[in-house]
């Protein structure tokens, strides 16, 4: 299936744009005046109010839609905790507890022209990520986050009511962001170890003809890895495949992102929320097939990557040793803390290639939620999951060696008192 195939009818059939997108001059006299003035406020007939209210202007897909559950922000979590900000340990969203390097704030402290709107092309950024992932910048688009790249792919490909698969346990927004499409998500469970059922994508392939099929190596919330082989089995099925790779930096594995330029079928996603501590200023990056990619710059808001997020994203990678240092000590906690959990008897803790560890509950009348309310009790936040897909477990961040002792002794105590 050639990739043009799989955009929607009306990005197809637009006019073509440069790519990049380039400033075109239109003469003057090629706009003429309106033959009248539009009617003054005063004489336009008062509304009249035959709606319930505005709610019924809103797509009717969209009144049904659930919303998504964020994680509590920092200030509203201390208010609500009664605690300051710096006596929480904070293991609920896989933020990186080091924060970027030095030189980010110093970018940001002296940015020369906030008042002026950003490059809609993020070129500098570009350069930069070329330069680090070894993947040309014309294959490469930067997001508000990798959240505003999926939702842009999704608007790109799906018409509604066409289908994506999703591979639950997983990132939710993959889901999320199809039903704010109006698109049908097709379910194909992992397997008991967290590893895709790639018989069964193919299969729900061959029933459903879906467009996207979404996969994340390391996955969330467990932190299993997508083989090479089942990625180069599932690139062989006539489907857009969009890898997320938010956690790549911390296994051993190398990022797929090279090879968008010999597969047509594959979308790889970063970001520098993991690796670089800016989850606070929101800056995703993909890397796309030429053919597709085109069509991505069309639909993308022009302004979307802030002057900020991209000055701090380049004084970040100007940083290599920083940020393999921190990855480094990461990995290294990630171990300590796997021994540690290892250790306590009514959590099954799983391995991980990511800054996080899932834990099941076992032989304990601890319920997930309880135990995750607990520990906010003792200012210790972790995530909790109680769905049918992922029921009674906890997912932890990796944090420093302090947080790691802070939270083996809280659960400890919890249930030695509780037993």
């Amino acid at each position: 299936m050639q990739p043009r195939a799989l955009l929607r009818h009306s990005l197809r059939s637009s006019p073509s744009l440069a790519y990049p997108p380039v400033s075109r001059r239109v003469s003057s006299r090629a706009v003429q005046p309106a033959a009248s003035a539009a009617p003054r406020a005063d004489a336009l007939p008062p509304a009249e109010t035959t709606m319930a209210d505005g709610a019924e202007f809103v797509r009717p897909h969209l009144r049904r839609l659930k919303p998504y559950t964020p994680i509590v922000p920092f200030e509203v979590l201390s208010a609500q905790l009664g605690r300051a900000p710096s006596d929480i340990v904070k293991l609920d969203a896989n933020e990186n507890p080091y924060g970027p390097p030095p030189e980010v704030l110093e970018a940001l402290g002296s940015l020369a022209f906030p008042h002026v709107y950003p490059d809609p092309q993020s070129r500098q950024l570009r350069a930069a990520l070329a330069a680090d992932c070894g993947v040309p910048a014309e294959h490469l688009l930067v997001g508000c986050g990798a959240d505003e790249l999926i939702d842009l792919i999704m608007r790109c490909v799906l018409e509604p009511g066409e289908a994506i698969v999703d591979c639950p346990p997983t990132f939710t927004m993959y889901a999320f962001d199809a039903h704010v499409n109006d698109a049908r998500v097709i379910t194909v469970p992992r397997r008991s170890d967290f590893s895709i059922d790639v018989a069964g994508v193919a299969a729900a392939v061959e029933a459903h003809h879906p467009k996207l099929l979404f996969l994340t190596s390391p996955n969330n919330p467990d932190g299993s890895m997508l083989s090479a082989e089942d990625l180069a089995a599932l690139l062989r099925l006539p489907v857009l495949v969009v890898l997320d790779e938010a956690y790549i930096e911390f296994s051993d594995q190398p990022s797929s992102m090279r090879l968008v330029q010999r597969h047509a079928n594959l979308i790889v996603l970063r970001t520098f929320s993991k690796r670089a501590g800016l989850a606070g200023l929101r800056v995703g990056y993909g890397a796309f097939p030429l053919a597709l990619v085109e069509y991505l710059w069309r639909a993308k808001q022009p302004y979307n990557v802030s002057v900020a997020a991209e000055v701090a994203a380049c004084a970040a990678l100007s940083n290599q040793p920083y940020l393999q240092t921190v990855r480094d000590a990461l990995v290294r906690e990630r171990g300590r803390l796997m021994e540690k959990l290892s250790t306590l008897p009514f959590l099954k803790p799983f391995p991980s290639h990511a800054n996080f560890i899932l834990c099941g509950l076992q032989n304990t009348h601890w319920t997930a939620k309880a135990l995750k309310d607990e520990l906010a009790a003792q200012g210790i936040m972790v995530r909790h999951y109680d769905k049918p897909d992922l029921c009674n477990f906890i997912r932890i961040s990796v944090g420093k060696p302090e947080h790691t002792d802070a939270l083996i002794s809280g659960p400890l105590t919890v249930e030695i008192t509780l037993r």
